[in-house]
């Protein structure tokens, strides 16, 4: 069983990640103006229309990244990136001439209508071993943590350069780009059987407890998120901090993050340690929100609050995904990874939503006041949940598939041995991965099969 990473497993971690980053940078571009900016068009007055504009990616996202995974678990991971690149590059052209709030929310739907994050997670678990998917999550959690530092500190300079109609303009180039890069760049995939797949694997990911709790957490997470940035650049600016200049602020407080969020993740991986250090981001989160709530304006406290909040997004958006994707098996991975990420870009939605209507009603005050219920009720879920290794107690293992053997039909043959509760062969490097139940498996037949005895 080989323990370094393959070349095929680096190449799927950063290309990947390479696809996400190119597209979240652009869906984040919006993310710190959008709230200013919609003074500026007809509509733009009306708060709760603002965080539905902010947030409305996430509802038709959420209502198809199911289908999507599912989709692609039956014709491939590959077609279904490239569909859904297409439709957010549309949409992201269509937001160029964007000058009246309803326009704008159909910009934002129709991006979120290429919904190809459950696609491209579940590709890279495809691509990757069990002991190595955390790292790869972890690169691509840290890509889209980047991507927004960047966007964070990049997109106000970019709006007083380019104004919103350029931003969306470069979003859709970015996405253009990152359609390219899978078409060059990302490994083809395994031979598993696509049609062969669970068909019930969407209702065990919504009923299975533990994808549950982590399902709550990603949803929360992303409604405490957006929900703060419908206050938080206008907050800023009242605070004496002018739009172009939000970057002083968020420039160190993002690198500040992920400089104390490397050791926290490293730590889950290394000692296997992934409920208490999501435990803790999460315990980290409520007091940033209540914070936030309690202390008020001043662009140090800001910063300082900033910080916490950023430490916590960014270790549980590396924690999260890796958590679900190890629980899940393999032959619903699309499926179970496509519900994680409909409840995340739901609470997308359901974020700017809130965000805009608490705001409208009870100030800024009230939006850090929900977020904190909101994050207190994700602890108490989360205090329940079972180590992961308690929830899939099966052993991983890789085996070299002798050069004589036909690869047609092995997958399937070797899923029906006994003991072995997901297979799937990578017909480049001619291996054969397997997760069996300890004790209980036929190590004699599976030899026979990837030797050629039989």
């Amino acid at each position: 069983m080989t323990e370094r990473m393959t070349s095929v497993e680096v190449r799927a971690g950063a290309s990947l990640a390479g696809v996400f980053g190119l597209r979240m940078l652009g869906l984040f571009f919006i993310l710190p103006v959008l709230a200013v900016h919609a003074a500026n068009i007809r509509g733009g007055d009306d708060l709760t229309l603002v965080g539905i504009a902010l947030g409305a990616y996430g509802l038709s996202q959420g209502i198809l990244q199911i289908p999507f995974g599912m989709a692609s678990d039956r014709w491939g991971r590959k077609p279904l990136l490239y569909a859904g690149l297409a439709v957010f590059a549309a949409g992201s052209f269509l937001g160029m001439i964007a000058h009246d709030i309803w326009t704008m929310i159909a910009a934002r739907t129709l991006q979120g209508a290429g919904a190809i994050s459950s696609v491209a997670m579940a590709f890279a678990a495809d691509l990757t071993r069990e002991q190595h998917r955390t790292k790869v999550m972890a690169m691509i959690g840290s890509m889209i943590g980047l991507m927004f530092a960047l966007s964070l500190v990049g997109a106000p300079l970019l709006y007083r350069v380019i104004g919103m109609d350029g931003l969306f303009a470069l979003t859709g180039a970015l996405c253009l780009g990152a359609i390219a890069l899978v078409r060059f760049q990302v490994p083809d995939p395994p031979a598993q059987g696509r049609a062969a797949r669970a068909a019930g694997s969407v209702r065990a990911a919504l009923l299975d407890a533990e994808l549950v709790r982590l399902n709550a957490g990603i949803f929360i997470l992303h409604v405490v998120l957006y929900a703060m940035f419908v206050v938080v650049p206008p907050l800023l600016v009242q605070s004496g901090l002018a739009l172009p200049e939000h970057w002083k602020l968020y420039l160190p407080v993002v690198l500040g993050s992920f400089v104390l969020m490397v050791p926290a993740v490293l730590y889950a991986d290394r000692r296997n340690a992934s409920k208490p250090v999501l435990i803790g981001a999460v315990v980290l989160l409520v007091g940033a929100e209540a914070a936030f709530a309690a202390l008020g304006g001043g662009l140090a406290v800001l910063a300082v609050l900033m910080l916490g909040f950023f430490v916590a997004f960014n270790v549980l958006e590396a924690l999260l995904p890796s958590l679900v994707s190890r629980i899940a098996p393999a032959q619903g991975r699309g499926a179970a990874i496509g519900v994680y990420n409909t409840t995340q870009t739901l609470g997308v939605f359901f974020g700017g939503l809130l965000g805009g209507w608490v705001a409208s009603r009870y100030g800024t005050t009230g939006v850090f006041a929900v977020c904190t219920v909101l994050a207190a009720v994700w602890l108490a879920l989360a205090t329940g949940m079972r180590h992961p290794s308690a929830v899939n107690e099966l052993s991983s293992l890789t085996f070299s598939i002798a050069s004589g053997v036909n690869l047609d039909g092995l997958r399937e043959a070797l899923a029906r041995v006994q003991g072995v509760r997901e297979a799937e062969v990578v017909a480049a490097e001619r291996i054969a991965r397997l997760k069996v139940v300890p004790g209980q498996w036929d190590e004699h037949r599976v030899r026979k099969l990837i030797t050629g005895e039989v």
